[in-house]
């Protein structure tokens, strides 16, 4: 299976998206909960 530079381009860039999406929302989710710790 062949596929364009660019098609491998766009599939990468949305893995990276999706995995800085995730990350961002456990570091917001450890956040609130050091939070919620300290309350």
């Amino acid at each position: 299976m062949n596929l364009p530079d660019d098609e491998i381009r766009r599939r990468q860039r949305s893995r990276a998206l999706v995995m800085a999406l995730i990350l961002g929302a456990l570091v917001i989710l450890f956040y609130a909960i050091s939070i919620a710790k300290m309350a």
